[in-house]
């Protein structure tokens, strides 16, 4: 079978012949039909990251869609599913690939019809967005969401999924005018542009006077961090929330403790590698409902598994690889 293969951290992967992998007991044997390339593929890959530099050589991706061709009598054959893998967190191989054997208990059925490139385009980062919003952001119905970085796949699914969720207001930030248009095409009541130089003393001040213009949030979602938290801190309301789950824009932030004091602040932390199985499942599950509600989307391009070379480093919409096989 054909196999996106990293042979070095920091390298591209490149495409190689693979043998079908036996499944093992506890595992099924599924048959990809597509498989994200996501951030934290390329963080595994590079070496660098929290887990530490990655046994190679390995198949990256640490999730993807995919029907069973070797199943159990609670996944038969023939059951079309999303699953994880923990390829560049732990030794052992992920999805870029035609074929993966995966642990049952990392193993979601999916419902009839529902699309598996853009169920895997949205994934991790929408349960992320979610997750962030609900279980860790406590959102309650009629609040104001601010949802900081919206061009990015974890910020398109949040604009969405808090309006589906009932918040009363919602306000996108992001840098790009694309961003902008998809932001208010899929429910933000309102843009705003992260256009402030990170460099500038008075950034955090001039940002966050546009983020309350429009009066204050109660909730925030971030996954940049920076200079745009910070200022998303001051346009929080008393008993305001903060959730980070990513530091796209910068790994320190230069928050202020007046800020925080003045107004019983919260900033949260929240990683998808503390739910247990059972959560993310039900979290997909949701993600999945929305999409065959078609209340849920985001951009993506589809590439094939051959051509994993050129697309490992392409930017802008988030790549999805299938392979010739499936």
């Amino acid at each position: 079978m054909q196999a996106a293969v990293l042979e070095a951290p920091g390298a591209t992967p490149v495409l190689r012949d693979r043998p079908v992998p036996q499944p093992r007991p506890g595992e099924v044997l599924v048959a990809v039909s597509a498989a994200p390339v996501v951030p934290l593929d390329k963080l595994c890959a590079s070496g660098t990251s929290y887990f530490g530099t990655p046994a190679v050589p390995y198949v990256p991706g640490v999730q993807g869609v995919g029907v069973v061709v070797d199943g159990t009598p609670a996944l038969p054959a023939g059951t079309p599913v999303w699953f994880a893998t923990t390829a560049g967190m732990a030794p052992g191989d992920g999805s870029m690939r035609a074929h993966a054997a995966v642990a049952e208990r990392d193993v979601v059925a999916l419902p009839p019809g529902a699309d598996p490139v853009l169920v895997a385009a949205l994934g991790l980062s929408a349960v992320a967005a979610w997750m962030a919003l609900t279980f860790r952001g406590g959102l309650v119905v009629g609040e104001r969401v601010l949802v900081l970085g919206a061009g990015g796949v974890v910020g398109q699914a949040a604009v969405q999924l808090a309006r589906s969720a009932g918040a009363g207001r919602v306000v996108a930030a992001a840098r790009s005018a694309r961003a902008r248009e998809q932001a208010l095409a899929s429910g933000a009541d309102a843009f705003v542009a992260l256009d402030t130089d990170p460099d500038d003393p008075h950034a955090v001040a001039a940002l966050a006077e546009r983020l309350r213009a429009d009066g204050p949030v109660d909730l925030v979602v971030d996954p940049l961090f920076g200079v745009p938290a910070a200022a998303a801190m001051r346009a929080l309301g008393p008993h305001g929330r903060l959730v980070n789950l990513g530091g796209s824009a910068a790994e320190t932030a230069p928050l202020d403790s007046a800020t925080l004091r003045s107004r019983s602040l919260q900033v949260l932390g929240y990683t998808n590698n503390e739910l247990t199985p059972a959560q993310r499942a039900d979290a997909l599950a949701y993600v999945v409902d929305e999409v065959l509600a078609a209340r849920l989307t985001v951009a993506h391009q589809r590439v094939l598994l051959s051509d994993v070379a050129q697309a490992w480093n392409r930017t802008g919409d988030r790549v999805v690889l299938t392979p010739q096989e499936a």
